[in-house]
């Protein structure tokens, strides 16, 4: 297996390798898509005219159709291939985008929250198929690589919020910068499906007795189930820094704006370094001690964050707080789809669970802030790495991969 994954790398593979490339564009593209909207949030309130609770609930049906779409899209990526199933996503993500920005020009709040509910659906059937794809490239390269994918992810993210700072500072209109990005995204999206590794039939047997084909429901499975709350847990490690560090920041320490908006970059940073250097630590050491290690970082930094004192401490607590919760996201989904066959169901059952998570977490961590402080929230991070940790052994890579 190692000599076939030497053969992608060193051009003696090339469909593998064009595969590879495929898929990191795949998810650049999915994070270039998301920042774009992101970076327009500002003018959404303003022509909607919303208060920030009302633009929260217009947001929450971008959440509302990932959350519907996730379950069902394992049984859509069955059918019809990740390549064809990237397709689809692509195309309800980009298009939502496009009718939800037409809606935010006219004024129209249906409109806009239709467009958004179109646009989180294709969220949710682009990220599930790019997973699988991208897991079965990893498989095929005989060698971690998947968290590599999710930084490219991250890059696209900043590359995203990169392009909307200077539209905005151009002064481009919204309807025009964000058609730009839906027609750009979905043009290069579809081109890249088309590189993706030919499908293949499932396997007759399950390779090991640690991953059992699917019967009825890969819902049923307990190590599917333990790598959700795996993923849970990281999840909202990760999606705690997102929502809350720049105003626990701001509030706990009384910083400026730029200086909380700057500890949640050096977090961004440490989140992407994590996963381009973590791929060499897991093929050395193995998923579940990695991720064992990843959940003590996640409690440390999240403590020193909290508790730090000094600007000095607080900024090695996000750093440190970054690299812990880089991998637990990735690893889940490459564990998922260890088994080829029934792959996309338990991508989709452990996708659904994690981004469970960005849905209830914010408002119960906001509701949480009001009655201890914005800044003490932050240790629920700490708390949630005991779970993570008592979960990770679900993530152990089979004896037959490189790398166990």
């Amino acid at each position: 297996m190692l000599r076939t994954a030497d053969r992608a790398l060193d051009g003696t593979d090339p469909t593998l390798r064009r595969a590879r490339d495929a898929v990191a564009l795949t998810f650049v593209l999915n994070g270039l898509v998301f920042a774009s909207l992101v970076s327009r949030l500002p003018d959404v309130r303003e022509r909607l005219a919303l208060s920030n609770g009302a633009l929260g609930l217009l947001l929450l049906a971008v959440a509302i159709g990932s959350l519907v779409a996730l379950p069902s899209t394992g049984h859509v990526i069955t059918r019809l291939g990740a390549g064809a199933t990237v397709r689809l996503g692509a195309g309800l993500d980009t298009c939502g985008l496009a009718v939800a920005a037409v809606g935010v020009t006219a004024g129209s709040l249906p409109l806009t929250a239709a467009g958004l509910l179109v646009h989180g659906t294709g969220i949710g059937v682009w990220d599930v198929a790019m997973n699988v794809e991208a897991a079965e490239v990893e498989r095929r390269l005989a060698r971690t690589i998947m968290p590599r994918f999710h930084a490219g992810w991250s890059l696209g993210s900043i590359l995203g919020a990169g392009v909307g700072v200077l539209v905005l500072a151009l002064g481009l209109p919204l309807l025009a910068h964000l058609l730009a990005v839906s027609v750009v995204a979905l043009v290069l999206a579809w081109g890249s499906a088309a590189r993706f590794w030919p499908a293949q039939p499932p396997a007759a047997e399950p390779l090991s007795p640690l991953v059992r084909p699917v019967r009825r429901s890969a819902w049923t499975e307990p190590r599917t189930l333990a790598i959700g709350v795996m993923v849970l847990c990281f999840a909202m490690v990760e999606g705690t820094a997102n929502d809350w560090l720049s105003l626990a920041l701001i509030d706990g320490y009384g910083v400026e704006q730029w200086v909380g908006v700057a500890g949640f970059t050096l977090f961004v940073v440490a989140m992407t370094v994590g996963r381009l250097v973590g791929p060499l630590l897991l093929d050395r050491w193995g998923r579940a001690p990695v991720l064992l290690g990843c959940a003590g970082l996640a409690l440390l930094g999240a403590l020193l964050t909290a508790l730090g004192g000094t600007l000095v401490l607080v900024a090695l607590g996000i750093l440190v707080w970054g690299l812990g919760a880089s991998l637990g996201f990735p690893v889940g989904m490459s564990a998922a789809a260890d088994d080829p066959e029934g792959a996309a169901l338990r991508v989709s059952v452990v996708s659904t669970i994690g981004y469970g998570a960005f849905l209830a977490g914010p408002p119960l961590l906001g509701r949480l802030a009001d009655r201890i402080g914005t800044l003490e929230v932050l240790l629920v991070v700490a708390a949630l790495m005991l779970p993570a940790a008592l979960s990770v052994g679900a993530t152990r890579v089979r004896s037959d991969v490189v790398g166990s």
